[in-house]
């Protein structure tokens, strides 16, 4: 009795070990989802969130204070499809992270009609008060509307440029941007409207022709008397404001995802630290209520990312802060720090100084650490909560760039001196590798799964990406189990190195049953990491031949 109980006993502790290896997701044997469903019609525009910034950091700052006391667990990012990738939608659409882009692609980016220097003159609508930034609202001979942006006097080039070139490479990433080009014009150029006005948040003032030159006079002008500006399209349909860092939208029926959780907005991280874009608060978002292409009749919202031109290392020079990307405005972490030290250690920012070439920011890749890069604020809930796969999701796509689609990018910023051009598009290739590599190294970077049959034999192929991109070599083997849909082992464990230029194949056992359903399951070791990913397998009901039905990764 007793040797029957002992070997009952250990007939149930195997197989729990057996069931132990997998995870309890499974996924259903049908192609990924690559489009959501989120334009059902909103019939009445959403309210408008109007944006308040010194407000809007107060609650933020307010906001991180409670957050602290609450109890939270990591969770892991929705709005993702069985394939660990994000479906288009009305927030992202997969651009080179699912095809490849032409330079030429990259030199258009989001613009789909002629600039509006080829349609003067322009009509003057609206301005700013002067204590906001110079931006003028006009409509050009065709009738299109647009908001023309400046540089910061006695930073010429600098803002404008970046908002283009920025603007050009988060499209190519999959976000919706606003169509900006960069325009030269002559105070002649412009025509005052009869109802023009000055925009103040607190009401309305006439403008009138003495104040518009006023404001023109204090712009930088080319040799030959021009001014430079961004000319950004008005985006078409009716905005409603940013949308916010947390929670969704409660007037937007289609927006179901809290917005922390959300892959395409985590997962931007290490995109925005690519390209220095550390304004990140809701007033550079932007939700507008648009009409369906398809019938007019019905409405839904589009979300945007707007305001660029701090990226690229302008902020650090306007705001005369060499610490931008290295530390937040108001950083308490590091001003302890730096008490307790008595600032005597040195510290990753100094010794920064922008290049001494006309409209280049402080951007640099020699101090650039892609693990440490922070926004100016810790206020924007996505990236605090982004995880390691949220960061890979972001540095795949952003390491499909090729230095001719970033100099194609980079020259739509008509930068005056070719010198300037270049030095971007070099430091850009620099601090995209070095991003890509980071956040390669920090989970298991296996992607590009295919299994395929032929002659009776089965293969499981996959991409290692840290390889394949040629960013490292290290030695590296692969652990490979498979098991059934219960977890159950239907396979010897066995060992592979990576294949020429990063892609493997292995072999590949189905399990019995109706489909094959097979979890295998894929341990990468490096000297400094070990990581697992499990790629679910499955036969196609119509073909028969194996397919990969799901990826997780641990």
């Amino acid at each position: 009795m007793k040797l029957r109980c002992k070997t009952w006993l250990l007939a149930v502790m195997a197989g729990c070990a057996a069931r132990s290896h997998g995870p309890a997701i499974r996924f259903a044997n049908v192609p990924a989802v690559t489009v959501v469903d989120d334009r059902r019609d909103v019939p009445a525009p959403p309210e408008n969130r109007r944006f308040l910034l010194n407000t809007y950091y107060f609650d933020q700052f307010q906001r991180r204070l409670t957050r602290s006391l609450e109890v939270h667990r990591s969770q892991r990012a929705r709005g993702v499809n069985a394939l660990d990738e994000v479906p288009s939608s009305t927030w992202f659409t997969n651009r080179i992270g699912a095809r490849d882009l032409t330079p030429d692609e990259l030199r258009v980016g989001p613009v789909t009609m002629e600039s509006p220097e080829l349609h003067k003159p322009w009509t003057v609508h609206s301005t700013k008060p002067p204590e906001i930034e110079q931006r003028i609202r006009i409509t050009d001979a065709r009738g299109i509307e647009f908001l023309l942006k400046f540089d910061t006097p006695g930073i010429p080039e600098a803002e404008t440029a970046a908002q283009v070139i920025v603007g050009r490479l988060l499209w190519a990433c999959g976000y919706n941007v606003p169509e900006d080009t960069v325009v030269y014009f002559r105070p002649r150029d412009l025509v005052l409207a009869r109802d023009a006005v000055i925009d103040d948040p607190i009401g309305k003032e006439p403008l009138d022709g003495q104040e518009l030159e006023r404001r023109l006079a204090e712009l930088d002008k080319t040799p030959d008397g021009q001014l430079r500006a961004v000319a950004s399209r008005w985006v078409p349909g009716q905005g409603v404001g940013g949308f916010p860092g947390e929670g969704v939208r409660a007037d937007d029926p289609n927006d179901r995802i809290p917005h922390e959780l959300r892959r395409d907005l985590r997962g931007a991280y290490p995109m925005f630290a690519w390209l220095e874009h550390g304004d990140i608060q809701e007033g550079n978002f932007l939700d507008v209520w648009v009409a369906d292409p398809r019938d007019r009749r019905r409405h839904y919202l589009e979300h945007y990312l707007i305001d660029f031109g701090k990226a690229l290392g302008v902020m650090a020079i306007t705001a005369h802060d060499p610490r931008r990307g290295h530390e937040r405005v108001v950083d308490f972490p590091k001003m302890a720090g730096s008490f307790v030290t008595l600032a005597l250690l040195a510290r990753s920012w100094e010794g920064r100084y922008p290049p001494a070439l006309r409209g280049v920011g402080l951007f640099e890749a020699a101090s650039y650490d892609p693990g440490t890069w922070v926004p100016d604020a810790a206020s924007y809930a996505p990236l605090l909560a982004a995880d390691r796969f949220d960061k890979l999701w972001g540095a795949k796509i952003l390491a499909r760039f090729t230095r001719e689609q970033i100099h194609a990018a980079v020259e739509q910023g008509r930068l005056s001196d070719p010198r300037a051009v270049e030095y971007i598009t070099e430091v850009l290739v620099a601090r995209q590798r070095a991003t890509a590599r980071y956040w390669f190294s920090q989970t298991s970077p296996l992607d590009r799964f295919e299994a395929t049959a032929s002659d009776g034999d089965q293969t499981l192929c996959f991409d290692d990406l840290l390889i394949a991109s040629q960013l490292a070599t290290p030695a590296t083997r692969y652990e490979i189990t498979s098991y059934d849909r219960d977890q159950r082992p239907i396979a010897m464990r066995y060992e592979l190195a990576p294949g020429a230029r990063g892609r493997t194949c292995a072999p590949l056992a189905l399990a019995g049953g109706f489909d094959g359903y097979t979890i295998v399951q894929i341990v990468t070791s490096r000297p400094e990491f070990t990581g697992t990913t499990r790629v679910h397998v499955a036969r196609d009901p119509s073909s028969s031949t194996p397919r990969v039905i799901g990826v997780w990764r641990l």
